[in-house]
């Protein structure tokens, strides 16, 4: 079969999304490739795909054994013999699934990156042909990157040591070029194949809001998105407890998820929420890493992560379906001193050397400043993250909180020149706390310890709201008129920019919201886009088609319960969703639907048809 049967056959699909084609063309050339690709833009596919053309084996370098699972039962219900190798079976079963393995069983084999040097692996893989190795999450590389995992430095060392050099394929959906060349570098990775697809995904909304009552807000909305599968993440184990135990008194089907939980409690509130038992999962960023649900309807953020990378990685769960799903971020002062503090004693580093443990901690500092900038910023919050990354386009995409936002823009020149007259009267020797408690004319001990009641600037801008001066010192930053160092401290300096304003060449201007009742709506927790989905689910049309979508779902928890695997694995909401647009009759028309192959047809196709001609199925139970 060539590549386009497989894509069919197995998966369901009648055609390549943008960069898959182009990868499986270079693996198959024999080629290194290195794939950056958003969330759910398909990475898996390019391997897999590959893997089952091939008269060897496909070794998958995974990070986390949740990923592992969830990848090898969706390619079993494909039909594709897959099995993965970690820390989460038995002695036993290792060694079992090995000596399967050695005889050809698999195709593909998951495999943990602490596993590759071991002994009994080796001898396995000296004596086996491997044709390709497959390094997903390939950013977890690179000390640079939001998620350096050391045990990723070994797979250099296990490829040297095969017999044969496989093919190398690298795939990851957030990279910078530094993280992007560090990846290359490091895998040594040769005349690769480098596809990078972009990184927007339209069907993401992005919102910021800066709710006086965090819970009130998420609470809000989950209340308005009942019976959807949604993420809550916070900072700290103490806000995951009290988020989440807040939910469950509140009658919200919540489950969570840290570190300080044991492994069978995680695993069972991970089975829960993949399984659409418990929908709504509250969690530190230890959860979610290869999580492929494809239902997630929302990802909120109880705090802000403390760099863009981990932001658009977690966002980036949601609405991996293609369907339309909201990102968003909950921010309070807070967040930004705690995310200092876990930069500051960050325990992953203490392996480095002194001087590259203070150069991370100085590029942390400044991701983080970034990340924060992103929380102020007027323009267009998808545009503020593609710039990240490297793509540029127009500063409008419609489907933002700023965009959605009625703004006027002000000549905020007076204000700027007093913070920055103030920044050079002190010497550049403050931060910005400082500096706007000083134009403000606080009094306070660190204002009276400076004697920093005598700068000319004193009190200037007494009768500005405090709230308001906060945001014109960000705009000010993040605009480059003032900088601050990427120390602990970050202290305000001058830049050619402020130069300009001082001596009048340049005049500085700042959009404001024009109807404050936007922000009432926000602090209230309301979508700014107004859409309160009581309980519609996107892309059907009438009463009739949700009560059909609702029977569908009830056969597909009844078909995951039968095979012990997640109601999506079975199909996803997107392919019950054009079922019940095209209420195929027959084989051919089942087919035709996108997510339907011939293996899944052979299996289910039958129970399905039956259900959309009203011969089985009743009420939605919910999942």
């Amino acid at each position: 079969m060539n590549y386009y049967q497989i894509l069919k056959q197995y998966f369901g699909y009648d055609g390549f999304r943008e960069g898959q084609e182009e990868l499986i063309c270079g693996i198959l050339e024999g080629r290194d490739v290195l794939g950056i690709m958003p969330t759910g833009a398909g990475k898996s596919l390019c391997y897999q795909i590959p893997a089952l053309m091939s008269d060897g084996i496909t070794l998958v370098i995974s990070p986390l054994i949740s990923l592992m699972k969830d990848q090898v039962a969706s390619l079993n219900q494909a039909g594709v013999h897959a099995a993965y190798l970690n820390s989460s079976l038995s002695p036993g079963q290792y060694y079992k699934a090995l000596s399967l393995a050695k005889t050809g069983r698999y195709r593909i084999i998951y495999v943990a990156p602490e596993r590759l040097v071991t002994e009994e692996f080796l001898d396995f893989a000296r004596n086996t042909k491997i044709t390709m190795v497959a390094v997903d999450e390939a950013h977890c590389v690179s000390q640079w990157g939001q998620d350096f995992r050391p045990s990723y430095l070994k797979i250099a060392e296990f490829i040297r040591r095969l017999p044969s050099r496989p093919v190398i394929s690298a795939f990851t959906a957030t990279a910078t070029k530094e993280v992007r060349d560090d990846v290359i570098d490091i895998l040594l990775l040769r005349n690769p194949v480098v596809v990078t697809t972009g990184f927007n995904r339209p069907n993401l909304y992005f919102g910021v809001q800066a709710p006086k009552d965090k819970y009130a807000a998420v609470k809000n909305y989950v209340e308005c998105h009942p019976n959807q599968s949604g993420i809550i993440y916070c900072l700290t184990r103490k806000l995951v407890e009290e988020v989440c135990g807040r939910l469950c008194q509140d009658g919200f089907p919540a489950v969570r998820y840290h570190a300080g939980l044991t492994d069978e409690e995680r695993r069972q509130n991970q089975d829960a929420f993949m399984y659409d038992t418990a929908p709504v999962m509250v969690a530190t960023n230890a959860f979610g890493m290869g999580i492929d649900k494809s239902n997630v309807r929302y990802v909120l953020h109880y705090n802000m992560p403390k760099n863009i990378e981990s932001y658009y990685q977690e966002a980036g769960r949601a609405g991996r379906d293609g369907a339309p799903a909201d990102c968003i971020l909950f921010y309070g002062g807070q967040d930004v001193v705690t995310n200092q503090m876990f930069i500051e004693h960050n325990q992953e580093n203490e392996e480095l050397d002194p001087a590259t443990r203070s150069l991370v901690a100085q590029r942390d500092r400044e991701r983080l400043k970034k990340m924060t900038y992103y929380c102020f910023t007027n323009d267009c919050l998808r545009d503020y993250i593609l710039r990240y990354f490297g793509e540029y386009g127009e500063n409008y995409c419609g489907n933002c909180s700023n965009c959605l936002t009625n703004f006027e823009e002000k000549d905020i020149t007076g204000e700027a020149l007093a913070v920055i007259e103030c920044v050079r009267a002190c010497g550049q020797r403050y931060g910005m706390g400082t500096i706007l408690d000083t134009v403000h004319g606080a009094n306070t001990a660190k204002i009276r310890q400076y004697r920093l009641e005598g700068n000319p600037q004193y009190a200037s801008l007494a009768k500005v709201p405090a709230y308001r001066l906060r945001r014109i010192g960000n705009h000010l930053l993040a605009a480059g008129y003032l900088s601050a160092t990427n120390d602990e401290y970050a202290i305000v300096k001058l830049t050619q920019m402020s130069e300009r304003v001082l001596s009048g060449e340049e005049k500085v201007r700042m959009k404001f919201a024009k109807e404050t009742g936007q922000e009432a709506k926000q602090n209230a927790g309301e979508s700014v886009r107004g859409k309160k989905a009581k309980g519609g689910i996107p892309g059907l049309q009438g009463e009739a088609d949700e009560a059909l979508f609702g029977r569908l779902r009830k056969l597909r928890a009844e078909i995951a319960k039968e095979e012990q695997v997640p109601p999506y694995i079975v199909f996803s909401d997107k392919t019950l969703i054009l079922m019940c647009a095209a209420k195929p009759s027959g084989k051919e028309e089942m087919l035709a639907i996108s997510g339907v192959g011939e293996y899944k047809y052979a299996k289910y196709g039958e129970r399905f048809l039956a259900c959309i001609a009203g011969k089985q199925g009743g009420a939605d139970p919910g999942i």
